[in-house]
């Protein structure tokens, strides 16, 4: 049954807390919070696999698929903030608990919309949802287990964040291959009731103990800056990185985010004191999980084109092959914290920082001749790597505030995660490419046509049909 946690002394910091549940409720806590975890991420790659078939199912324009996507990060990353404060203030469990039920809602009335402004203001919705969640998740971890076991804790839930997106593409090539699009938000509806049990019975109740200020004049200058800068990376490839609304959105982002640091300094209560990126951990570790989640991510995209366009796989088979790197990154991760903690957070981060290059440059050595041990050895490299510098860079930055602020340090840790996955999907997107190549992509697509079939030649194709330049000339549902 959940409990609640007390502080003996509430102005402890993380490291010094100790809670009052025992282990194989710690198990159960942190078990509960990986699969909170998942619902959001994999929920956001189920939809990118889904994609095609949303747009040709409600003819969406090329612009309005695209929103289909990016309302959901725009609404997430804008809240985090905000969100992880409210689960200081009011209960981490409460603030899942709405979170949960918010996003299993947005989910369900997703899979009932008609239109493509109805999915979007949906999308919009879970995202709400998803900024509540996804602080608390890291947040309770941090509060209930002790600081002997806390980072190998951290270390797992990061290995879940990294391999979450892989999972949900799995999930969505297969109930693709014999459901509707619709199938996916159903799914995902689903999961989020077993999950809003499973908080419900094994999380313990955790708030700061001291006073925690929600700053309003804060939470409104970091969720319009924040927003308006996801707002310029999400139209600056499709509009222009030159045109009036992606200026207006970058230079808005700028100065909202000037006035917002200018305005913490002197709050009484700040939402996020921009003093602590004095502190090297916390502002390295920001810094490091940014870079990280724009090349994973930014890599997902490209392998996928590269599977499915080159290599003429389907969906399910391209999230099959990347299986690998799921089930490396995972166990890499939880063993990086003792590794962390014998030889120090700089030499292990390091060193993955290192082996995620390697990896890259693996990747990027791969062509449509490439065995699929090259394939494998580059998918190690990078599961290695990232495991090994992810759960560094996490346990540095919720280790640099104390425990009233976990859910602020969380929903940080999630913000630069949120910003570096939104660089990265806008640079390497089939929207970031030349004009000519959008156009072609956003046509209608046929059912019956295939990747093998575009490469076939004259032989699979009407006798008044051009020849394809690529896969994606033809408007394959790759």
């Amino acid at each position: 049954m959940a409990t609640t946690i007390e502080r003996a002394r509430p102005d402890i910091g993380p490291d010094q807390a100790e809670p009052t549940i025992g282990r194989r409720q710690r198990t159960l806590v942190l078990a509960s919070m990986c699969l909170a975890l998942v619902l959001v991420i994999a929920g956001v790659s189920m939809l990118a696999v889904a994609l095609p078939s949303v747009g040709e199912d409600l003819a969406l324009s090329q612009s309005s698929l695209t929103w289909v996507a990016d309302a959901y990060a725009l609404t997430l990353a804008s809240l985090l903030l905000l969100a992880g404060a409210l689960g200081d203030r009011y209960g981490r469990r409460t603030a899942l608990l709405v979170g949960i039920a918010i996003f299993g809602g947005g989910s369900l009335l997703s899979a009932l919309a008609t239109s493509g402004s109805q999915l979007i203001a949906f999308r919009a919705l879970t995202g709400i949802g998803g900024a509540l969640i996804m602080p608390g998740t890291l947040s309770t971890i941090t509060s209930v287990f002790p600081a002997e076991e806390r980072p190998r804790a951290v270390g797992i839930w990061a290995g879940f964040a990294g391999a979450g997106g892989t999972l949900g593409m799995l999930a969505a090539g297969w109930m693709l291959g014999s459901f509707a699009w619709e199938s996916i938000f159903f799914a995902t509806a689903a999961v989020s009731t077993i999950t809003f049990a499973v908080v419900l019975a094994f999380v313990p109740a955790t708030r700061s103990q001291t006073h925690v200020g929600l700053d309003p004049l804060g939470t409104v200058l970091s969720a319009f800056g924040i927003g308006s800068v996801v707002l310029g990376i999400i139209e600056g490839p499709i509009r222009g990185w030159t045109a009036p609304l992606t200026l207006a959105a970058l230079i808005a982002g700028a100065v909202l985010a000037v006035a917002f640091i200018r305005w913490e300094l002197r709050a009484e209560h700040p939402l996020l004191d921009p003093r602590l990126f004095r502190y090297r951990g916390f502002a390295v570790g920001s810094a490091s999980l940014m870079v990280l989640f724009v090349a994973m991510f930014g890599l997902f995209l490209i392998i996928l084109q590269y599977l499915q366009l080159m290599l003429g796989y389907s969906a399910l088979k391209a999230a099959v092959v990347l299986l690998p790197l799921t089930f490396l990154m995972i166990p890499i991760s939880a063993m990086a914290a003792p590794l962390s903690v014998r030889y120090g957070m700089k030499l292990v981060s390091g060193t993955g920082l290192l082996v995620t290059g390697a990896g890259m440059v693996a990747f990027g050595s791969l062509d449509a001749h490439s065995s699929f041990g090259a394939l494998l050895v580059a998918q190690l490299l990078l599961g290695v790597g990232i495991g090994l510098a992810m759960t560094p860079a996490t346990n540095a930055i919720v280790s640099s505030l104390p425990s009233s602020k976990q859910g602020v340090a969380s929903a940080v840790n999630d913000t630069t995660r949120e910003i570096g996955t939104a660089g990265r999907s806008k640079a390497t997107s089939p929207t970031s490419r030349p004009a000519s190549r959008t156009r072609c992509r956003s046509r209608p697509v046929s059912r019956s046509t295939s990747p093998a079939s575009c490469r076939a030649g004259p032989a699979t194709r009407s006798p008044t049909q051009p020849a394809p330049r690529s896969p994606a000339a033809c408007g394959c549902r790759c």
